[in-house]
């Protein structure tokens, strides 16, 4: 008997590595950006912990010397030297920044920030997730020194918080995922803020003058259309320095950067599908049996072609963001965890420490803090029908979140560097309290998840797919 032959053509395929059969996988923008920042999240809590144990072990102190490397560069009579830790908290995470200022403005564009309708929420209740924890922690603080590290339990980690919530799998519905990273990316957004308003000491005038100048520049590049990155990079690079100088922190050059970043394409997609269609023909017609494409002048040419063509139809934005992201998640942030976490503990004195109004004070304001303004602000609004809750989720659920926005680990370490700089003793209990209330809160919030939800069948999929 004649064995049948499958009908789907993927079977027939040839592949010459394994690596080649991604091509047959196509996956959404978000679903990218959810994998990255899944992967993201364990790869910065395996650096953080590695930097827990080496600051509290026998290489204590050949970590300590190698945070404060000094490195420095030199052109004639120019030169800036920083310690290593400077230049991945000033320098690296610029870069951190920039990748949030093109999440940040993709969403306002296209992302659930888009719609009115499905922003109110997740904006209402990040407004709530940053306020309710900065006046809890400045009513432990009032009064005292450490009352200016309010602004370190207004952040959430989007990396953490998003792995915590997809090691739920099916449990979770994918309305609460997007909730969470519309929450996080207005969270980011607050968090720039108020490190451009309130942790800028003192200014100098010139630098500052010369950086609104370089920003009108990149104005400029996206007014006329300029699509090429480079050009973005040589003034964003100025920029940063020119802020550096001037006393605001440069990072916020990598967020004024991202938003002059063109978002349009340059060919029409309609155009750009008939044209791949007519040189996807011409390519066929030119294949030549046996032979390599480097032999093949005119596939040669028509790959290039297509490349050009596949950048033009994609958006500069698109592009940098899919480009940037990955060297980012899975290099600066981890690095920046590895130079940040690594925190002396003394157990014998542990109880002390965490009793301090500084590690206290970002502690609830991570745990009872974000638990209160995210889910009760969010209450408050679907009971005032501001909102509606997104579609498949459960007030509950919105609870769970509500406790996972309290890991707050990269960008609260980072606002306690600001808060703190200079005063070791304030900086090593906010750290403290960073970790700690970032430890119970992702506990809290997967657990919480877990209680309140159940595995999707695949039956049951597929039955809601068909009705």
């Amino acid at each position: 008997m004649e064995q049948q032959q499958p009908d789907n053509q993927s079977s027939q395929r040839k592949y010459f590595a394994p690596w080649e059969k991604t091509f047959d996988r196509v996956v959404t923008p978000f679903e990218e950006f959810i994998h990255r920042e899944t992967t993201s999240g364990f790869l910065l809590m395996a650096c953080a912990l590695l930097a827990l144990v080496a600051a509290n072990s026998l290489y204590a102190e050949a970590y300590q010397h190698f945070v404060h490397t000094k490195i420095g560069l030199a052109v004639g009579s120019w030169e800036i030297e920083k310690t290593l830790h400077h230049w991945v908290n000033d320098g690296l995470m610029a870069l951190f920044f920039f990748v949030v200022g093109l999440e940040l403005k993709r969403e306002i564009l296209v992302g659930e920030l888009a719609e009115p309708k499905q922003a109110v929420l997740p904006i209402l209740a990040a407004i709530g997730g940053m306020l309710i924890p900065a006046l809890i922690y400045y009513a432990i603080n009032a009064g005292t020194a450490g009352a200016h590290g309010w602004g370190i339990p207004m952040a959430t980690d989007i990396a953490f918080a998003i792995g915590a919530l997809v090691l739920l799998g099916s449990r979770v519905p994918k309305a609460l995922i997007t909730f969470l990273v519309a929450l996080a990316i207005v969270d980011d957004l607050g968090a720039v803020l108020v490190i451009a308003v309130f942790y800028t000491e003192q200014v100098m005038m010139e630098p500052l003058v010369i950086g609104c100048l370089l920003f009108a520049v990149l104005v400029f590049f996206n007014v006329v259309g300029i699509r090429k990155p480079l050009p973005y990079f040589l003034i964003g690079t100025l920029l940063w320095f020119a802020l550096l100088k001037s006393g605001v922190h440069a990072t916020l050059a990598g967020v004024l950067t991202a938003l002059m970043i063109p978002a349009r394409p340059k060919y029409d997609p309609v155009l750009f599908s008939q044209r791949v269609k007519e040189l996807i023909a011409r390519f066929d017609r030119s294949y030549r049996p046996g032979e390599s494409i480097m032999k093949n002048d005119e596939q040669k040419a028509i790959v290039q072609t297509l490349e050009d063509g596949v950048h033009a139809v994609e958006t500069p934005l698109q592009r940098l963001e899919h480009s940037m992201h990955m060297p980012v998640a899975f290099l600066v942030i981890p690095l920046f965890a590895f130079i940040n976490a690594g925190i002396p503990i003394d157990f014998s004195s542990l109880g002390e420490t965490l009793s301090h109004p500084v590690a206290l004070g970002v502690i609830a304001g991570l745990i009872v803090g974000k638990f209160i303004g995210v889910a009760g602000i969010s209450w408050v609004a679907l009971k005032l029908g501001l909102c509606r809750l997104p579609e498949g989720v459960s007030f509950a659920q919105i609870c769970g979140v509500a406790l996972l926005s309290g890991i707050g680990f990269t960008m609260s370490i980072f606002v306690a560097e600001l808060g703190f700089a200079g005063q070791a003793e304030y900086l090593l209990m906010a750290k403290t309290g960073v970790l700690a209330g970032s430890i119970v809160a992702g506990a809290g919030g997967y657990l919480w998840l877990l209680a309140c939800t159940r595995p999707v069948e695949k039956s049951e999929t597929h039955s809601k797919v068909d009705s």
